[in-house]
């Protein structure tokens, strides 16, 4: 059968792409630090994906203010986000310094989680502002990719200090992963941790059972409100009975909630199945594989604002029938 010279071209030059886009075969979901939620999330999701639709994930670790420009720029075709900071990535307002246009989401809502300041009991300061703003504060928290430090950073800045004040004024500003900075707690090298984790969170339920007791410090009013007036954090409380060893009343705090962040060039097949998979994963298969995923609810899920819904996504939230056609 005749066909144009140039119908015979465009046939030719799509070939590779298919044979490209078929041998990708593995997507790299990059996740939290080592030791931290995210990244059993992220394990647990890849295991079901894999299991129920055929998709092969690899998790890797990673930080919810790197996140996001890791995807958009390629490097991770999917992973974690936070919503406040999935959606001044999108914007290009800071802490980011260009517009994420690349990024999209399968919804938001996997995963509440709160900011938890953690003091070791013999130190006699109770109050956040008095902790923060004293003189050789030897203060640990994960990484400078992630949320926990961006979010400590502004706390600071919002008490009058910053990590250079600190270290200047002889004290310990210590950067690592969930598992550093807790054993630095436990081995004494600082006396202040702080973690967003999604209750109940491992690190902590550890750290409560450790050989150094250790309470949780409530955030105070005023600095919440500044966190979602300034920057569209939330707030909650963690429940008196979360964490026993390491408290014995509600505790109020600052939270955020986890989105997972795809690149727009996730095949729109593989978006809808991973969808798909975890809407019917709603509930007890989702809580197995953290409890904080309980609260994942595909009716409101869709509805998140900060970024642009991939399409194969909302082909799944519409099949079953929770988002409009």
């Amino acid at each position: 059968m005749f066909m144009p010279r140039r119908l015979l071209l465009g046939s030719a030059l799509a070939v590779p792409f298919i044979r490209t886009a078929r041998a990708q075969q593995t997507f790299e979901f990059v996740a939290g630090s080592l030791g931290g939620g995210w990244y059993t999330m992220g394990a647990g999701i890849a295991a079901l994906v894999k299991d129920e639709a055929g998709v092969q994930i690899r998790v890797v670790p990673g930080g919810g203010l790197a996140n996001p420009t890791r995807i958009n720029n390629g490097q991770s075709q999917m992973g974690w986000g936070i919503d406040a900071f999935t959606a001044a990535a999108v914007r290009g307002e800071e802490p980011y310094r260009a517009k994420h246009d690349k990024i999209r989401t399968l919804g938001t809502g996997y995963s509440p989680t709160e900011h938890n300041f953690l003091r070791a009991t013999e130190k006699p300061l109770e109050d956040m502002r008095a902790i923060l703003t004293q003189r050789g504060l030897r203060i640990g928290c994960p990484q400078r990719s992630s949320t926990d430090e961006m979010t400590l950073q502004r706390i600071l800045k919002f008490f009058g200090t910053s990590p250079e004040k600190i270290r200047a004024e002889g004290g310990t500003y210590l950067n690592g992963s969930y598992n550093d900075v807790a054993a630095a707690f436990g081995d004494g090298q600082v006396d202040y941790c702080y973690f967003a984790l999604a209750k109940p969170a491992a690190i902590l339920t550890e750290l409560g059972q450790g050989r150094r007791a250790a309470r949780l410090v409530a955030f105070p009013e005023d600095l919440r409100k500044h966190l979602i007036d300034a920057y569209a954090y939330n707030q909650g409380i963690i429940p008196a009975a979360t964490y026993p060893a390491l408290q014995s009343a509600d505790v109020p705090v600052t939270t955020m909630d986890s989105v997972v962040v795809v690149h727009q060039d996730v095949p729109e097949e593989v978006a809808y199945k991973m969808t798909k998979v975890l809407i019917g994963a709603k509930g007890q298969r989702l809580t197995q594989i953290h409890a904080s995923m309980a609260a994942y609810d595909p009716a409101v899920a869709w509805k998140y604002e900060g970024a642009p819904l991939h399409p194969g996504a909302a082909k799944a939230y519409r099949e079953a029938g929770v988002m409009p056609g």
